[in-house]
């Protein structure tokens, strides 16, 4: 089965900080670079003049094409983007779950065979910070929960230029992969770009202001959506944003107040719950209570499938047969009401298992101690993400 979809939460800024104020139940980091200060001063001192001598207006906007990589279900969106002097061309995830740039590097070798690897040697502008990591996910790429140490990437701080859709950063903070277990060998795309809620420097340092707007198309649809940066594209939408407050720290969160599936609720789906949401993550992960109690809502025929622990699945010839709507309630910003999400009942199904393909996984997988929103959802979505007021909004795309 394919795996589950990528959810970095390595907390690090562009300059490398050996503190996480965020939640760590993504992954885990080992031997986190020390002497951070002397880390920073490195990356932003020993180049300010040239920072200061690319600073963009304000008012700039640029956008990036994203590509659904569909393997039986939407799985993820990436785009382009380059590092290096002259530049090198690399594709990534665009991620709201994590905060820094990864990309593979020559050193990974034949680990990272179907990707392509960033040749530092050829680069003038590069700077080995000499520091390794070691980091586990607790997702991958895909629907599946990960299975122990399974999605795992061992890094090496550098620094060099990168540019997104041509926002370019002079000089910032990095990893090079130099190895990764075989599960991500086959992704189409090479690395992950993060886009947390406190990337406002990645936006500074680009000289655009920090905000950025993101379309997720279904490969029903065609497959090809979009990241804007510095704003919003307005076309793609022909309603009103309505926006709901970031909540807490860290990643990026909202205030659910209340899950109704197909109009009906239950007490425990009542309780307010704090919600992630990340592009990264394909499906839907609840704890195992409020994940039984939406599935009780749909269909008793929905059972835990014991070949994969953390799934759900229900007999494929089945899902046509089922309504599937899912409502969230999200707090408003001021001025504005309560207003809900919607999964339709198309996201029910995430394809069939491999070793049972009479059967169908569902859309929710448990996960411990956290509630997630993923692209089952955001797909329906233009959403958009403003680091500077700690909000997130959002309108049908009309798919």
């Amino acid at each position: 089965m394919i795996r589950s979809s990528l959810l970095l939460a390595l907390a690090i800024a562009t300059a490398a900080q050996a503190t996480a104020p965020h939640s760590d139940f993504k992954l885990t980091l080992s031997s986190t670079p020390s002497t951070p200060a002397a880390r920073r001063a490195r990356l932003h001192s020993s180049m300010s003049s040239l920072a200061s001598s690319t600073r963009r207006d304000a008012s700039n906007v640029t956008s990036e094409p994203l590509f659904d990589y569909f393997n039986g279900t939407d799985l993820q969106w990436y785009g382009d983007m380059t590092v290096g002097t002259p530049p090198q061309n690399f594709t990534v995830v665009f991620d709201t779950g994590s905060f820094t740039l990864e990309v593979p590097g020559t050193a990974c070798g034949a680990a990272c065979a179907n990707q392509r690897q960033f040749n530092s040697s050829a680069s003038s502008t590069f700077l080995d910070q000499n520091s390794s990591s070691t980091i586990t996910f607790g997702t991958g790429v895909g629907v599946d929960p990960v299975v122990g140490d399974n999605w795992q990437l061992e890094l090496e701080l550098v620094a060099d230029t990168f540019s997104i859709a041509g926002m370019t950063i002079p000089f910032g903070g990095f990893y090079l992969i130099t190895n990764q277990t075989p599960t991500f060998l086959p992704d189409p795309f090479d690395g992950i770009r993060g886009l947390g809620p406190e990337s406002a420097a990645l936006f500074a340092d680009g000289g655009y202001p920090a905000i950025f707007g993101m379309l997720f198309v279904p490969e029903s649809e065609g497959g090809q959506g979009e990241l804007t940066l510095g704003g919003v594209d307005t076309t793609k939408f022909s309603t009103s944003l309505l926006f709901s407050p970031q909540v807490g720290d860290g990643n990026w969160q909202l205030a659910s107040e209340g899950i109704f599936v197909n109009r009906k609720t239950a007490s425990i789906l009542q309780n307010n719950l704090t919600l992630i949401f990340d592009s990264g993550t394909s499906n839907m992960l609840f704890e195992q209570s409020i994940a039984e109690a939406i599935y009780g809502m749909i269909s008793p025929d929905i059972a835990p499938n014991t070949d994969e622990p953390g799934t759900y699945g229900i007999a494929c010839d089945l899902i046509p047969t089922l309504p599937a709507v899912i409502d969230i309630t999200f707090a408003g910003i001021s001025g504005q009401d309560a207003f809900n999400l919607t999964i339709p009942s198309s996201e029910l199904s995430s394809g069939p298992f491999t070793k049972k393909p009479e059967l169908c996984q569902t859309l929710i997988n448990v996960s411990e101690g956290f509630n997630l929103v993923g692209l089952s959802l955001l797909k329906h979505y233009y959403s958009v993400w403003d680091i500077d007021n700690q909000r997130i909004g959002f309108a049908p795309n009309g798919f």
